[in-house]
């Protein structure tokens, strides 16, 4: 017989600055070499090490083997829902400096959480696709027509899941449509990856094809 869940486990790996650290530098799905999440966590290569363990121990991180190396990677979609979770509650750090500022923001106006679209443009995105049905996304008849367009299979149109936004608060599109749907930006070259973030940028072509399919309005 299971008792119930411990939630002082999981509190106890993520209390450590590094180990949260490395959790956000890895939640928008990418795997990473130790040497650039020690770097992410501001910490030696030797202490991320350990970090890692911790964080593969607990179940949180899993180690992707490529060739003589290694990279770690979320251990799965749910991992990063709990990353959105601890961030829709936790307090929000102090900027100091404008760098900080800059990325801030950027992450705040488009990221990817875990495989999806997220921030204000995901929840705008979501907006003119689905409407929020109880617990539920439906695609509302506009939002298949806009999918249809963009090249998305509609028969995902029943695999939409809301995801809370931490910066928002409001909902955006996880499951396998919003999986799909920001493949297909990424494929479009609507969005690309920031290198060293997990935020998403705009190109041109996104700038002209978002407002006209969708109807946003970018600013």
């Amino acid at each position: 017989m299971s008792g119930d869940a411990d939630i002082a486990a999981i509190g106890a790996v993520l209390a450590e600055p590094a180990r949260a650290k490395i959790l956000l530098a890895l939640g928008d799905g990418r795997s990473l070499a130790a040497s650039m999440l020690a770097s992410e966590a501001g910490v030696a290569a030797s202490t991320a090490s350990h970090h890692l363990a911790r964080l593969v121990e607990a179940g949180l991180v899993v180690v992707e083997p490529r060739g003589r190396h290694r990279r770690y990677a979320l251990a799965g979609p749910a991992v990063g829902e709990l990353i959105e979770a601890v961030a829709r509650v936790a307090p929000v750090q102090p900027v100091t400096s404008l760098r900080q500022g800059t990325r801030a923001y950027a992450v705040r106006y488009a990221r990817r959480c875990y495989d999806h679209l997220a921030g204000r443009l995901g929840v705008a995105v979501a907006d003119a696709i689905v409407e929020l049905r109880g617990d539920t996304f439906v695609v509302t008849r506009r939002g298949a027509q806009r999918l249809a367009a963009l090249g998305v299979d509609a028969a995902a149109a029943d695999r939409a899941r809301p995801c809370l936004d931490w910066t928002e608060d409001r909902h955006h599109v996880a499951g396998a449509l919003g999986r799909d749907l920001l493949s297909r930006l990424v494929a479009l070259d609507w969005v690309i990856r920031d290198e060293k973030t997990r935020a998403l940028r705009v190109t041109a072509a996104g700038r002209d094809g978002l407002p006209e399919l969708f109807g946003l309005d970018l600013e």
